[in-house]
C-alpha cells in the first residue's frame, strides 16, 4: 500500500466516524460551499496529482476541455477566493470524486492547532454548541505525513505541464486549451 492509499485509507476512517456519529453533517454531497471558497488554487503533491490526472484522463473529452478551460481562467487570474476548476458548476459535484486530492478528503473533518475550523458553516455549529462529541482529525499530522510524498505544486501547474507534455486535449481547430 503505498504512502498516499494509507493517508487516503486514514482519512476515509476519520470522515466515516464523524459521518456516522453526526448522521446529519454537512459536508456531504450536494454541498460545494468549500469548493466556491478556496483561499488559493489546491496544491498537489505528486502522487495526488498522478491519482487526480488518472480521474481527468477518464473523463470524456468535452468535459475535460471545459475543465481545462476553468483551469486556465484560475491560473492567469488573482482573484480570491478561488472557485475549484474541477467543480461542476451545475451539479456542485466533482467530476473526479474518488481521485480528489487530500486536502479535499479532509476538509470539514480535520482541524489545525491554533488556526480552527475553515468552513463557515460548522463553525457556527461549533460556535453553537451543536458538535461536542466530534472527534476531529489532526489536519497538522496530516500536512507531516503529506509532506513525506513530496513538494506540492499548484493545480494549475500540474495541469499546465500534462497538457504541455502529453497534449491530450486539442480544441476543435487543433489549438491548446485556453488558447484562442
Amino acid at each position: 500500500m503505498s504512502q498516499l492509499t494509507e493517508l487516503q485509507a486514514d482519512i476515509d476512517t476519520r470522515v466515516a466516524s464523524i459521518r456516522e456519529n453526526n448522521p446529519d453533517w454537512l459536508c456531504g454531497k450536494g454541498c460545494d460551499n468549500c469548493c466556491r471558497r478556496l483561499a488559493e488554487v489546491p496544491q498537489l503533491t505528486a502522487p495526488e496529482w498522478n491519482l487526480l490526472r488518472d480521474g481527468l484522463a477518464s473523463l470524456a473529452p468535452d468535459h475535460l476541455q471545459a475543465i481545462a478551460l476553468e483551469i486556465t481562467a484560475v491560473a492567469s487570474s488573482n482573484i480570491r477566493p478561488v472557485i475549484c476548476p474541477l467543480l461542476d458548476h451545475n451539479t456542485g459535484a466533482c467530476p473526479v470524486y474518488l481521485h480528489r486530492p487530500v486536502a479535499c478528503r479532509s476538509y470539514g473533518f480535520y482541524m489545525q492547532r491554533n488556526v480552527g475550523l475553515f468552513c463557515r458553516d460548522i463553525e457556527k455549529q461549533v460556535a453553537d454548541g451543536a458538535l461536542p462529541d466530534v472527534v476531529w482529525g489532526n489536519h497538522d499530522a496530516i500536512d507531516h505525513r503529506l509532506a513525506r510524498l513530496g513538494e506540492g505544486r499548484p493545480l494549475t501547474e500540474w495541469f499546465a505541464e500534462w497538457v504541455h507534455d502529453a497534449q491530450p486535449l486539442k480544441q476543435q481547430d487543433g489549438s491548446a486549451p485556453g488558447k484562442t
